[in-house]
């Protein structure tokens, strides 16, 4: 008989599939997008040709502060989206992380690790549209939490900024993607030696200690791969700020979304690749961390 190892596919051949779609579906639309961002347009047809316009038309304006010491319409975008996205990174890193060691380390049964897990997964069996719309009844001015507030004398009037502002779509975004943060934390920490643990304990290591100087440190790949789904994530979502947010919050998003709309397909294909350029930037930084392909 013919060895196994004569009869495998070269390695070439047995990557071919996942190369060519790839190529279909990732490498070819973004070199599309790439080429339109370079097209010329008016208000009824695109115009191929090569020209900065759509790029320049991006940043004008932004060399200098305005008359009134704001910056330009572009960089204020991305400061907007970058804080969001911060502020989500922050509080979903904590919060996945709480979740994670809880299931890793506390929860002894393989079989309630599951149910546990499977029901942090609960939220993602409607869809994303249906569990922000669920926060308006519960957050607006007549809703739960104010009636709940005025009825125990907390408050004399409706709060305001529980809907349609930084918070609520600060809120929204928490709830959608706090679990693309527990998952690869996840599997980080259930891939520690417990023995490690009972030797920083045997060591005299208070629990602060452990966790500080032993878990976390072995957790870095979960973190840094749950940072990077979570920016990403944030970073080009402009549904969420658009319901949340009343329409009344920018984002990179939300400009490319509105330029679709109006037709201006280069000018939002410029944007797509400036914002691209900053979210892969912000992934190499992330990646310098720590060196995700070893430690997987």
């Amino acid at each position: 008989m013919t060895p196994l190892r004569e009869r495998a596919l070269p390695a070439w051949a047995q990557a071919a599939p996942f190369t060519a779609v790839f190529a279909l579906f990732f490498l070819v639309p973004l070199a599309l997008v790439v080429m339109v961002s370079f097209w010329n347009f008016n208000e009824y047809e695109l115009l191929p040709d090569f020209t900065l316009r759509n790029y320049l038309a991006i940043f004008e304006g932004c060399a200098s502060r305005n008359d009134d010491g704001s910056l330009c319409v572009t960089l204020a975008t991305y400061l907007s989206t970058l804080k969001f996205c911060f502020i989500v990174w922050a509080v979903t890193l904590v919060l996945g992380f709480a979740v994670a060691y809880f299931l890793a380390f506390h929860v002894r049964s393989s079989t309630w690790q599951t149910a546990l897990f499977v029901v942090c997964t609960v939220p993602f069996w409607t869809s994303n549209v249906i569990r922000m719309i669920s926060w308006i009844p519960l957050l607006g001015r007549n809703g739960l939490v104010n009636q709940a507030l005025t009825g125990a004398g907390l408050v004399e009037q409706p709060v305001e900024w529980l809907l349609f502002s930084d918070f609520s779509v600060v809120l929204a975004f928490v709830h959608l993607y706090t679990m693309f943060m527990i998952v690869p934390i996840f599997n980080s920490m259930m891939r520690i030696d417990r023995r490690l643990l009972e030797a920083a304990a045997d060591g005299g290591a208070s629990g602060w200690q452990t966790l500080w100087n032993v878990v976390v440190p072995l957790s870095r790949t979960g973190i840094i791969i749950g940072s990077i789904f979570v920016i990403t994530l944030v970073m080009g979502d402009f549904v969420t700020i658009g319901v949340m947010g009343g329409q009344q919050i920018a984002s990179v998003g939300k400009i490319i979304q509105v330029q679709t709309s109006f037709l201006q397909f280069p000018l939002a294909a410029a944007n797509a690749v400036i914002l691209l350029a900053v979210v892969l930037m912000i992934i190499w930084g992330l990646t310098r961390l720590v060196d995700i392909r070893k430690e997987l």
